[in-house]
């Protein structure tokens, strides 16, 4: 009740500010504004609550899994009731399933000595048959490694790929960007010099017993061999054992790809814009994760950012002066599925994307936003998002130029804005693609604030538009 009277007072004062206008700076008033997004989202908003249901609820949502499905009808019954409409995009993706938990286990040559450690099997690995497999393990830090042993000494073994992520690197993204060819690829790399089978070591730089999932690409009819993940600790426990002699591997997986091709969904709502309604902001994130723990920072996060965007603005009574959209999109973990039928449907629909947003950075503390175009407008848009830092550095808000998304990359070709929401790295590759990255690991104010500062930059490219010059 309390927040309901401050509100409407809140509104009150915004009518007065209208009507003695050339007391106050716009500036003031997009202060005032933006302040109203933040205390509006600390105090009442449901994004966190949002968060709980999908990763504790509903778990894990890898894209043609069921928990997919429910997660999709979930999130649009949610947005229906802040947009003006919200629905379903058909899109094609693949469906992987993980069946069977894990084994590994670490052998000396003699056969006294056995070691179980947790492993996962990456997304889109083939599995290893009934029995399983075992055969001496060969280490290797790169993929040219592989290459340089050739079949002599890759035929009929197992590849351990044990490159860290560079510890000395600020921001982890860069680091992460740096280790995970050998997850990605190594696999199909390893297969073509005949490996039965491969280890890789998680990508991230803590010390833990987390082993951590994610995607691997086999070549197109080339070999597939199964392919595991294990943890750090156990990376560096069997470095340490490889040190002193021999070691075999025995690993059991039978995970499958189920069908190349399964409906699925992207979820779509949106509030037409009042004045320039062909103009479309864009906010998302991706719905389906790794089916291993709740998907709450990777990416629940993002959906539920961009959900409160569209509560809060409802909530202040914000009417866009451009179409806002939500887009939640299904299959960025492994296939993209989602990300490139929006943009071929909207390329069909002769749309303009004057901005997009992504968040899929996890629900941390806000640190900002990076920004990318195409190079012959990318200056001018940028010179003009500069001139919002005095509304932005109170809330510790930077803008850089940068990457923003998977999903909204195929945008960038309809020539407007994309952005990327950047919140602190430092602790996001604890919990990527594990099973604990569950809601527990998520701090609601954090998260709140996130919200906050997407919420923000709608309200400013909305009401100032971008143009491609330096108006």
């Amino acid at each position: 009740m309390v927040s309901t009277c401050l509100r409407a007072l809140y509104l009150s004062f915004l009518m007065t500010l209208g009507s003695i206008g050339h007391l106050y700076s716009q500036d003031d008033q997009d202060a005032l504004f933006i302040k109203s997004i933040h205390n509006q989202i600390l105090t009442e908003g449901s994004c966190y609550a949002w968060l709980d249901h999908l990763s504790e609820e509903i778990g894990g949502r890898l894209a043609g899994s069921e928990e997919s499905e429910i997660a999709v009808r979930y999130t649009r019954d949610v947005l229906s009731e802040y947009a003006d409409t919200a629905y379903l995009q058909p899109c094609q993706v693949p469906y992987w399933t993980r069946g069977d938990e894990e084994v590994v286990k670490i052998l000396n040559t003699e056969g006294n000595l056995t070691i179980d450690i947790g492993g996962l099997a990456l997304g889109n690995s083939v599995g290893t048959g009934a029995k399983g497999i075992q055969a001496e393990v060969v280490e290797v830090k790169t993929l040219d490694e592989v290459r340089a042993l050739g079949i002599d000494g890759i035929n009929g073994k197992i590849v351990f790929y044990n490159r860290p992520m560079d510890p000395t690197q600020i921001r982890t993204f860069y680091a992460y960007g740096g280790a995970v060819d050998q997850r990605v690829n190594g696999p199909a790399v390893a297969a073509e010099y005949g490996a039965i089978g491969t280890i890789v070591r998680s990508m991230t730089t803590a010390s833990d017993d987390n082993p951590h999932t994610g995607v691997t690409r086999y070549k197109e009819g080339g070999p597939q061999i199964p392919a595991i993940a294990i943890s750090t600790n156990d990376a560096d426990l069997l470095h340490e054992m490889l040190q002193k002699e021999p070691v075999d591997i025995y690993m059991y997986t039978n995970c499958r790809m189920v069908t190349e091709s399964k409906l699925s969904y992207n979820v779509i709502a949106e509030i037409k814009g009042s004045t320039y309604p062909d103009e479309i902001i864009l906010v998302g994130g991706h719905m389906d994760s790794w089916d291993v723990g709740g998907g709450a920072h990777d990416d629940g996060a993002g959906c539920v950012h961009s959900m409160q965007v569209f509560e809060t603005l409802k909530e202040l009574n914000y009417q866009p002066k451009r179409t806002l959209r939500c887009v939640l999109f299904m299959n960025e973990e492994n296939g993209l599925g989602g990300g490139r039928a929006y943009a071929e449907e909207s390329a069909a629909n002769g749309e303009w994307h004057m901005a997009a947003i992504e968040s899929d950075a996890g629900g941390f503390t806000p640190r900002g936003f990076s920004c990318d175009a195409n190079d012959d407008i990318f200056p001018g848009f940028y010179r003009q998002l500069l001139k919002w830092t005095d509304l932005l550095d109170p809330y510790y808000l930077g803008l850089t130029k940068g990457g923003s998304g998977a999903d909204i990359s195929p945008l960038k070709s309809q020539g407007g804005l994309l952005m990327g929401f950047r919140p602190d790295s430092q602790r996001y590759f604890d919990f990527h693609h594990t099973a604990v990255d569950r809601i527990t690991a998520v701090n609601e104010r954090e998260l709140k604030l996130g919200a906050a500062a997407m919420t923000s930059m709608v309200y400013l490219l909305d009401n100032y538009g971008i143009s491609k010059g330096d108006e």
